[in-house]
C-alpha cells in the first residue's frame, strides 16, 4: 500500500471524525503506542476542532503472533473521567487489545469511547466493540511501516508492506513483498 493511498484513508477518516464530533466539548484522542504514532500524527493534523491528546502503551505481539494477553507499559496520562475518548490504533486484529483498552477508559470513568483505526482484519476480527472509523480494511497478513514493525523493524517505512514470514524466520532482517 503506497503512501498516497494510505494518506487518502486518512483524509477520509477525518472528514469522518470532524463531521461527527465537532460539537463534542474537547474530546481527547488516544494514541496506542507505538504502532499508531505515524497514523495518530497525520490524522491530528487534519483534525479541525478543539481537542486534547495523549498516549496509552499496550503490547500483545512477539514476533508475528499475538500472545493473547495485552499488557499495559504505559498507562493513561490524563484523566477521560466524563469525556469523549477517541482511541487511535494502528491495526485492529483479534480484537484483544481493543477489549483491554475498552476496560481500562469505562473502568477510568470515559463517557464516550469511539474507536479509530488505520487498519482492520475484519476476516480475523472476533470482539464486540465497533470500530467507528476504520480507514483501511486488510487480508489476515502480517504487515510492516507506517509505523507497525516486526520485532521492531520497519516502522519507519513510508509504505506498507506484506511481510514474507517464511524468509523472514531464516534470518534476522526484514524480506518486503
Amino acid at each position: 500500500m503506497t503512501y498516497s493511498q494510505i494518506q487518502e484513508a486518512v483524509d477520509n477518516v477525518a472528514q469522518k471524525i470532524n463531521r461527527d464530533m465537532k460539537d463534542v466539548d474537547t474530546p481527547l484522542f488516544l494514541g496506542v503506542l507505538t504502532g499508531s504514532f505515524m497514523f495518530f500524527g497525520d490524522l491530528m493534523k487534519r483534525i479541525n476542532f478543539e481537542c486534547e491528546m495523549c498516549f496509552i502503551r499496550l503490547a500483545s505481539y512477539e514476533g508475528t503472533s499475538s500472545k493473547g494477553e495485552v499488557k499495559q507499559m504505559l498507562g493513561l496520562t490524563k484523566s477521560v473521567k466524563g469525556r469523549s475518548v477517541i482511541v487511535v490504533e494502528d491495526i485492529v486484529d483479534t480484537g484483544n487489545t481493543v477489549q483491554e483498552l475498552d476496560s481500562i477508559l469505562r473502568d477510568s470513568g470515559a463517557r464516550e469511547i469511539k474507536y479509530c483505526s488505520l487498519l482492520l482484519k475484519p476476516g480475523h476480527y472476533t470482539g464486540t466493540i465497533k470500530i467507528d472509523y476504520p480507514a483501511l480494511e486488510i487480508p489476515n497478513d502480517f504487515i510492516v511501516g507506517y509505523g507497525l514493525d516486526y520485532d521492531q523493524l520497519g516502522r519507519q517505512y513510508k509504505d506498507i508492506y506484506v511481510l514474507d514470514e517464511e524468509e523472514t524466520s531464516k534470518r534476522k532482517n526484514i524480506n518486503i513483498l
